[in-house]
């Protein structure tokens, strides 16, 4: 093995080829070796270090080497990247990967080891776009995230009865399941799993990486896909004197052995179909099937993959909705749809569950409480369609809720189904929902490692509790405040201070009590801002609450029309680095700033030049 250092090696060949080529160019590597002499480049055997990024080509004499392309191998690449001629060493297409794997990283580590149900929809599974979404599935499976795929099947459940001159009935958002309907349905199950174990197995390409050595994994199996009994469930029976037949409702997700397999580096296909007590094969609504498994499971996200996206009267994307906006839009329209109509009897039936604020995620954590408050308005129209049945008492047990139906079929409502679904799930604990429009090539990486995403999000916990300060909060903000004077992190400032600063802290309350603060002085002439006083209190540190002030006191700023945020601080500078901040000087602080710093504490100066925002992610609803 050849050894490592911090400057490679060439060999003798390729550095004669060098001398030559400086001999003719005396201008050319004007930087003396500092290994073997003192003196100009071409008098040196040894290691070099002047010459960077020589190109290999005709026009300059150097002939190709074993290893690169004549277009960007670089002989020579010393720690300092230097230029030759003005020109970086790297190719555009080279800097744009680098910047981009560089900007991914966040996203990879945050979403290792997360837990992901993903539903795909029945006209995504009938359509050609599946087999891009399993290979980018299989990719992200690779980086560590565990999925448990829902496929819909209906579309197929209708065509194969079409096929055999049958006619599919639905009451509600229920399929009637006659013995027709149970063999078609049990015909497409099992033709779409092993269409989707197929396609995952393969796993990525290996030709191109034959280059970093052999290794005994890449020839396994791509990715190991598990199906089983997973979901036992109970007849629909008789409702209304209509007989479902063989429709089920769910009873219980098999959640310890699905981790099992997840635990084993597989994947998991949860099929529709579930098991009764009496050993009956009962046909489940999909969506019944993949909202009762997040729930039941405590994924991080719900992902439906939809075969269109949710856009506004005015034919824009929707990008996001917090949990609060997404209620109430469903409430406006619970006149005009039985499907809102039955989310909302649903949501105000269930209003004393526990559920909410109590199902754990795959941490062991629990999920906060959330409050239903006013919110913005949205004048919005949704493409497709959603039921509930509160029969079965949806909060008491494991049951999700069903999407189907005519009403959905026939696309009255849009797409104000997945948004009612996307509320429901939040609510029982699932802090993201993403409705993605599967026709998109590559939505879900556009989605997961982009901060501003493809498609739309439905979230239930971010900036929960925040709010601007008011003057009953002034107790709660000094004392969360005093240990950190005390240590010096934070300035002391009076009551007199504090209350004619009131309007610029923001803090978030966890029942009753202030939890954490932070403050956001604007400049407007320099179109920048000085953040402040952010302060956790010590039982909540480490929650991400220090994240979540500065995130909000970003969107603000934007909402300012602000193009940049600055701090002083003392002790804390290591945070605010890895947050995008860099140090800066004094003289970057604006003028009206300066003459109040107290120059004896000695603070360091920090400054981030804020990017546009396109996620839909506002503090306006907040702030207003």
């Amino acid at each position: 093995m050849a050894a490592s250092t911090s400057r490679p090696w060439i060999s003798l060949h390729n550095h004669r080829e060098i001398l030559a080529f400086a001999e003719k160019n005396p201008t050319f590597g004007c930087r003396k070796c500092d290994l073997c002499c003192d003196g100009p480049i071409t008098k040196c055997f040894g290691r070099l270090q002047g010459i960077r990024a020589v190109a290999l080509s005709p026009e300059n004499g150097l002939s190709k080497s074993r290893r690169g392309s004549p277009e960007n191998y670089n002989l020579v690449c010393s720690e300092t990247e230097n230029h030759v001629d003005g020109r970086n060493s790297l190719g555009k297409e080279q800097e744009l990967f680098v910047r981009w794997l560089r900007d991914t990283w966040p996203y990879f580590i945050a979403h290792r080891c997360s837990t992901f149900i993903v539903l795909i929809s029945a006209e995504i599974v009938e359509s050609p776009h599946l087999d891009a979404i399993l290979k980018d599935i299989s990719l992200l499976h690779g980086l560590g995230v565990r999925f448990v795929l829902v496929p819909g099947t209906h579309v197929q459940i209708d065509k194969l009865l079409m096929e055999r001159g049958k006619e599919a009935r639905y009451v509600g958002q229920y399929r009637i399941t006659d013995s027709d309907s149970l063999e078609a349905a049990m015909q497409a199950a099992g033709k779409i799993y092993n269409i989707m174990q197929a396609k995952l197995s393969p796993g990525p390409s290996i030709f191109n990486i034959r280059r970093h050595g052999e290794n005994s994994r890449w020839h396994d199996v791509g990715v190991r896909v598990s199906g089983g009994n997973f979901l036992a469930a109970k007849k629909r029976g008789v409702v209304n004197g209509i007989d479902f037949g063989a429709t089920g409702e769910v009873k219980k997700i098999d959640v310890t052995h699905i981790r099992e397999r997840l635990d084993r580096d597989g994947i998991v296909i949860l099929s529709n179909l579930g098991y009764s007590s009496s050993g009956e094969v009962l046909n489940c609504n999909t969506y019944e099937v993949a909202t009762a498994c997040a729930l039941a499971i405590g994924a991080e996200k719900l992902i439906c993959i939809v075969d269109g996206p949710i856009l506004d009267e005015n034919g824009r994307l929707i990008r996001f909705l917090t949990l609060q906006d997404a209620d109430l839009l469903i409430r406006e329209r619970a006149k005009q749809s039985e499907i809102a109509a039955n989310y909302v009897k649903a949501v105000d039936d269930g209003a004393t569950y526990s559920g909410c604020n109590s199902s754990p995620d795959s941490n062991g954590n629990s999920p906060p409480q959330y409050a239903m408050h006013s919110s913005k308005q949205y004048n919005i129209t949704f493409q497709n369609g959603v039921g509930f049945d509160n029969g079965n008492g949806l909060w008491s047990g494991e049951q999700g809720f069903a999407i189907g139906g005519e009403e959905r079929l026939s696309r009255l409502n849009g797409y104000l189904s997945e948004l009612a679904a996307a509320a429901f799930v939040c609510r029982g604990g699932v802090q993201r929902v993403h409705l993605l429009d599967g026709t998109i090539g590559g939505v879900l990486l556009l989605e997961l490692f982009q901060r501003d995403g493809m498609g739309t999000m439905v979230a239930s916990d971010l900036y929960e509790g925040a709010r601007p300060a008011k003057v009953t909060d002034l107790p709660g903000i000094k004392q969360i405040m005093q240990p950190l004077i005390e240590r010096g992190t934070l300035v002391q400032r009076t009551d007199e201070e504090l209350l004619k600063e009131l309007d610029s802290f923001i803090i978030v309350e966890r029942e009753g009590q202030i939890i954490a603060c932070a403050a956001l002085f604007p400049f407007f002439n320099e179109k920048c801002g000085e953040v402040a006083a952010i302060a956790v209190s010590p039982e909540c540190r480490g929650q991400g609450q220090g994240d979540k002030l500065l995130d909000y006191i970003e969107k603000k700023a934007l909402c300012l029309q602000l193009e940049k945020l600055f701090l002083l601080t003392t002790r804390t500078a290591d945070w605010f680095v890895r947050r995008g901040f860099s140090e800066c000087s004094i003289e970057s602080i604006p003028e009206a700033r300066r003459g109040k710093i107290n120059l004896s504490r000695g603070s360091k100066y920090y400054i981030k030049k804020l990017q546009p925002d396109m996620s839909g992610i506002t503090v306006n609803r907040v702030l207003n």
